[in-house]
């Protein structure tokens, strides 16, 4: 099966290639939605790549032009491994050192998150918070006790699983769903108990169900779609998002090709999704995680040639609901721009939502629930 660091992997061959679509707005194009420079817009999983080992200087000045260019606030950037072992804790550790070194070197660009007054910081400096997370509870391997070891090392947000399963529990791509393990319940207690935001994306319905009901704080389903719409198991049940509601937490809408299983999602597939969460939720349950690049791509041979492969991997894995690889790519095409929470703004905006609400789901929600988990 096609893991996500393959993916991750083809985006950023794309982005060292040079391969923008231009480093987002441009200056003569007004703003889709005139609050949108003065909001805090947070992604609920993004990627910096330039962050990660091995970046070119002169392809991360590059990507830097379209970190400014998104205004976006802050991102929950994935920086755990999910190697087999003893691996995954020693290779995050590695990477949690380099990462955090090079967004020091960049005080004017980044803002390591620790509390959520960071996030305010960075929205008034015009930088972008990096929140450092993990998907997959793997660095933890059998002792829960790496949680308080890994929050002192920066990282605010642990996702407990991801396709598969783990100690932890049961990921969506799992036949048989068991759900959270005894060891994951040990886990959201101590995540609980050393303020790390609790996320159940990529969870099993089972497994989000009962993370929910483990945690006494709110917990986010960071990047997910909507299962009434696109019934995959990837997506998130009404059921399920109701509960998350009653509990506080926060789901964020995914930009991947999950929204539509018959062929690739556009931005109205994006809107509709919020907007059928909004109906589920309630505006203060709903956020926005693209699980992309922030850096736009270009559709080059190269890059239709290495998504094609991975596309046709994962529909045969079963990990994308599309039939056929076709025309299908991981992002948006009509949000492939850095300020594509601007975009969808505008959008939201012209369908009649209040700008209050929009507020919310750019990122105060998810502002909401790093502060009641955090601290202030």
């Amino acid at each position: 099966m096609t893991h996500r660091r393959d993916v991750l992997k083809l985006m950023a061959a794309a982005t060292a290639a040079g391969l923008f679509a231009g480093a987002g707005r441009s200056d003569a194009r007004p703003a889709a939605w005139r609050p949108f420079r003065d909001t805090l817009a947070v992604d609920g999983e993004g990627a910096v790549f330039a962050l990660y080992a091995g970046a070119d200087p002169a392809e991360a000045a590059a990507e830097f032009a379209s970190v400014r260019a998104s205004g976006l606030s802050g991102t929950l950037l994935t920086i755990g491994r999910n190697a087999p072992g003893e691996a995954a804790f020693e290779e995050t550790k590695k990477a949690i050192a380099f990462c955090t070194r090079k967004i020091a070197e960049h005080p004017d660009m980044f803002v390591l998150i620790g509390t959520a007054a960071d996030l305010e910081h960075a929205k008034r400096g015009r930088r972008l918070g990096v929140v450092l997370r993990f998907q997959g509870a793997e660095p933890l391997g059998d002792q829960s006790d790496r949680v308080s070891l890994f929050r002192s090392l920066g990282v605010r947000v642990i996702q407990l699983t991801h396709q598969r399963r783990n100690r932890v529990g049961d990921g969506c791509m799992e036949p048989d769903d068991a759900g959270l393990s005894d060891f994951g319940r040990r886990v959201v207690e101590r995540l609980n108990a050393e303020k790390v935001v609790v996320d159940l994306a990529h969870g099993s319905e089972r497994t989000i169900a009962e993370g929910i009901r483990a945690s006494k704080v709110p917990v986010l389903v960071s990047h997910t779609g909507c299962r009434a719409l696109a019934d995959f198991p990837r997506n998130t049940s009404d059921e399920n998002l109701r509960a998350l509601a009653d509990r506080g937490g926060v789901a964020g809408i995914i930009l991947w090709p999950y929204l539509r299983t018959d062929r690739q999602p556009m931005a109205i597939d994006v809107v509709r999704h919020i907007e059928h969460a909004i109906k589920v939720c309630g505006e203060d349950h709903v956020g926005i995680g693209t699980d992309g690049g922030i850096a736009p791509v270009q559709r080059t041979p190269e890059y239709e040639k290495g998504n094609r492969g991975n596309i046709e991997a994962m529909i045969a894995a079963g990990a994308l609901p599309q039939k056929k690889a076709d025309g299908v790519y991981l992002f948006i095409p009509d949000l492939n721009v850095a300020d594509r929470f601007d975009v969808l703004a505008g959008m939201l905006s012209a369908r009649g939502h209040s700008d209050a609400r929009i507020a919310k789901i750019l990122g105060g929600n998810f502002a909401r629930v790093f502060a009641e988990v955090w601290g202030e």
